[in-house]
């Protein structure tokens, strides 16, 4: 009974696979536990494992609080890319430019106003963005202490969605309107070039954790 319970409570998580894993097993231990206790109480082989199982609690109210826990996981891990990736992946990206490149002057062709308006809005986007994370590893770090799982859980996706979406529209806004005004300035150096793909990659990267995230707080509400 402990085995297709815990295959219940498999079927009904969503998340990391380790972090998944990790909760399984101290579910196992303390169900083998429990019915170890009954065996000792004189109760045979089954029905101490009925009662160690009933005694753990429903496997779908089990589930949603195990699920919260795994959103809040995986969240955090998120978080933690978004504050320490995104600002490494522009920095790295101005250095190799001075470095490989040079100074904005030797560009062969003019800069457009509005093109400097979108430059500047995205470089502070990307400053943004690990701020939120910072705000929201805090937020839900204080807040842990008076919001339930779920709730919580909650709070966390809302804010790496809007992270990552601000991260996303960034790159994309940049990349677009350097295209348009002279495509050869997304391939000013390799080294340039290899960092955008990177932080093109790691924004991917981003949007599948959040819905990942996302999704498994659909999961503890559906």
């Amino acid at each position: 009974m402990i085995d297709e319970y815990l295959a219940d409570l498999d079927r009904r998580l969503h998340g990391c696979g380790r972090f998944k894993a990790d909760l399984l097993a101290e579910a196992r231990d303390g169900l083998h536990d429990a019915a170890d206790a009954y065996r000792a109480g004189g109760w045979p082989g089954e029905e101490a494992e009925r009662r160690a199982v009933a005694d753990f609690g429903p496997a779908a109210v089990v589930a949603r609080g195990y699920q919260a826990e795994l959103g809040m996981l995986s969240g955090v891990r998120t978080l933690w890319k978004l504050v320490i990736g995104v600002p490494a992946m522009q920095i790295l990206w101005d250095y190799a430019r001075i470095l490989t490149f040079g100074d904005w002057t030797k560009l062969s062709t003019p800069t457009p106003g509005w093109y400097k308006v979108v430059a500047h809005a995205s470089h502070g986007a990307v400053f943004v963005v690990p701020v939120v994370g910072v705000l929201a590893l805090l937020g839900t770090r204080w807040l842990s202490r008076r919001l339930d799982g779920v709730r919580l859980s909650r709070l966390c996706g809302v804010l790496i969605a809007f992270a990552v979406g601000v991260n996303l529209a960034s790159v994309g806004l940049l990349i677009g309107a350097t295209g348009v005004v002279d495509v050869s300035r997304l391939f000013l150096s390799v080294p340039c070039v290899l960092l955008m793909l990177a932080w093109v990659a790691l924004s991917v990267r981003l949007v599948v954790l959040a819905r990942r995230s996302w999704g498994g707080y659909a999961t503890i509400v559906a």
